[in-house]
């Protein structure tokens, strides 16, 4: 999980959009990426970012 001061912090690299944490992703709803958490550390890379399914937010 991460530390909810840290989320606050974190925006969409592509969109500037807040994140929220669903399972093991970073989840930007206006970009339509879900950006996976390695070891606990985030990795905010659009080319590592899957595309969300339409009307999900999870696999």
């Amino acid at each position: 999980m991460i530390d909810e001061a840290l989320l606050k912090l974190l925006v969409c690299p592509k969109s500037k959009a807040p994140l929220k944490q669903v399972g093991n992703e970073l989840i930007c709803e206006v970009s339509g990426l879900a950006y996976p958490i390695e070891d606990g550390i985030p990795i905010l890379l659009a080319e590592e970012a899957r595309e969300l399914d339409k009307g999900s937010d999870k696999k």
